[in-house]
């Protein structure tokens, strides 16, 4: 069984988003990414990922302009991704990207479309949930 372990929204100031995150939840700062492809600010209560993303430049994976603030994709852990990439095709989903693994910081998830269009992350590892060592 697939287990929602991550949650990534678009935000205009990944500070004051982080800020209030961590003062009302508590959740812990646990990784920031900067990369040609966006950068992030990764929050976890130790069970969920909470990934705030912005799109400084206006390039990458930004929606609906660089002022929105909302859900952009969720994550989740499975067991097997070709099997699972087999099940979301037959169920009308489609294959959308992989992010490449080589920015620091960037998880290299595989993301898909659903039969609505909402995309999601499929990966094999879980998202950051703790400080690096």
């Amino acid at each position: 069984m697939a287990k929602l372990r991550h949650i990534a929204l678009q935000v205009p100031n990944l500070e004051k988003a982080a800020q209030f995150y961590e003062r009302v939840f508590e959740f812990e700062r646990v990784k920031q990414a900067e990369s040609p492809i966006g950068n992030a600010v990764m929050l976890s209560d130790g069970v969920m990922n909470l990934t705030l993303l912005n799109f400084p430049d206006g390039q990458g994976g930004q929606i609906n302009g660089r002022e929105w603030a909302g859900l952009h994709h969720m994550g989740f852990v499975v067991d097997d991704l070709e099997a699972t990439g087999l099940k979301i095709e037959e169920e009308g989903g489609a294959f959308f990207m992989k992010l490449p693994g080589h920015y620091s910081g960037v998880d290299a998830e595989t993301k898909y479309k659903d039969n609505h269009g909402i995309v999601f992350d499929i990966s094999d590892h879980d998202w950051t949930l703790a400080k690096d060592a």
